[in-house]
């Protein structure tokens, strides 16, 4: 797993897309730390598959995709030494101390002197520009949430390991959050710890990735390196997003082919080979569509109709259904709230946690189907391989899908980076 010799640390961690994408391009996970218990279970997962691919045992993880044997067998397969590197805690003042000296042990057990890097955003609802515009609804004001001050944690690993380098992700509101005082609060902070740092907000669409998907992203290095923010090329996949959808099995609502499994590669397009988004033995999981009632299935057909069969990709405006489909009072607000995957396009709207409440934002392009999207289908539109296995109830799954950074940007950058801290 660690080709480069580099090593890294990543923080609020998810279900692992940022570090999947470091993985990919060779860099050795120190540790991942991760409070939720569902996503941190998802890791520990992806950390089983790579070992076990390192030794030629992946039947044994294809094994447990198939439910034939239980997670606790297959996680007996694994050292310790590699399971521990996932520490599910929740970062703050009263557990830093205990979660560096567990990462003080790991680097130590595993003989590693220097991190090369640290990785990872801390959760963004506290500056997601929806949540801040919901904020009136919720029991803690935005400007309270004590996710504004999870900033620090990070910075308190900088102080500490000093990594040559580092990539902080958030969402673009993190720029406008409290007026703008925590985004520059926060690269004060960086600054003062010993780094230069430089800050764009990217797109996922260029980066090939089939996803409309706006995220900053700070780069730093430690002062006096001569590092610098990497140039990205955009990069056009000349792909569309049915190329992702299409081979799989056609559901309807409440329909599941959980263990379907494409034996015929031809139908897979040429999309998902190339980026390693599907492979011939995958075990497909996660594909199964949630049930809808009536009269959602009747708006979903009516979304989809519109969008296909209107050259301008007419969406559908709530107040503009039959009074007898309406169920909201609010006709004024969130008009959209039904809105299909656009499955003729170049890339698609953005893949959100929300999908765990309802699927009425990413609804299936195909009409026959009349449903939202599975976790698969939200996981490939995230650049997901199908190997990769999420932990928990749906959920859960479509939450960690939701927040999670695609994997194909995170390789990206991660090579840009490599290519920095590997020069003689």
């Amino acid at each position: 797993m660690n080709e480069t010799g580099l090593s890294y640390i990543d923080l609020f961690a998810g279900a692992g897309g940022l570090s999947e994408g470091f993985i990919q391009s060779g860099y050795q996970p120190i540790a991942h730390v991760e409070m939720n218990e569902y996503a941190a279970k998802t890791i520990e997962t992806r950390i089983a598959y790579y070992h076990l691919k390192e030794k030629g045992q992946l039947d044994s993880y294809y094994q447990y995709e198939k439910g034939l044997i239980t997670r606790e067998e297959l996680l007996k397969l694994i050292p310790e030494q590699e399971l521990k590197t996932v520490i599910n805690k929740e970062m703050s003042e009263a557990t830093i101390k205990s979660i560096f000296e567990t990462i003080d042990t790991i680097k130590l057990e595993k003989g590693i002197e220097q991190v090369d890097v640290i990785i990872g955003g801390p959760p963004c609802q506290a500056y997601s520009l929806v949540g801040r515009a919901q904020s009136s609804h919720m029991l803690i004001p935005m400007e309270d949430d004590p996710r504004n001050e999870l900033y620090k944690m990070y910075v308190q690993f900088l102080k500490k390991y000093k990594p040559r380098m580092f990539v902080f992700e958030n969402v673009a509101g993190i720029k406008t959050a409290r007026g703008g005082q925590a985004f520059k609060n926060l690269q004060m902070y960086m600054k003062r710890v010993g780094y230069e740092l430089d800050y764009h907000e990217l797109n996922a669409k260029d980066f090939g990735v089939l996803q409309s998907r706006k995220r900053v992203i700070i780069v730093g290095w430690l002062k006096g390196t001569g590092y610098e923010y990497p140039t990205f090329e955009i990069i056009e996949s000349k792909a569309k997003v049915w190329d992702l959808l299409e081979d799989l099995a056609p559901l309807t609502p409440g329909i599941g082919a959980d263990k379907y499994h494409v034996s015929d590669m031809r139908k897979v397009k040429k999309y998902a080979k190339e980026n390693g988004i599907r492979q011939k033995e995958d075990v497909l999981t996660a594909h199964i569509a949630r049930p809808h009632t009536a009269q959602d299935i009747e708006i979903y057909k009516r979304v989809i109709d519109l969008w296909f069969n209107n050259e301008q990709h007419e969406r559908l405006k709530y107040d503009d259904l039959p009074e007898e489909l309406k169920t909201h009072k609010n006709r004024t607000s969130f008009v959209d709230r039904f809105k299909v995957v656009e499955g003729d396009m170049d890339y698609c709207h953005t893949i959100l946690a929300h999908l765990s409440k309802d699927g009425h934002y990413f609804i299936h392009p195909a009409i026959e189907q009349h449903r939202s999207i599975t976790v698969r289908e939200a996981a490939r539109l995230q650049s997901f391989p199908d190997s990769y296995y999420f932990e928990g109830p749906r959920t859960s799954q479509f939450v960690q899908v939701g927040n999670a950074v695609p994997p194909m940007m995170a390789k990206q950058i991660a090579e840009k980076i490599k290519v920095q801290l590997t020069k003689k």
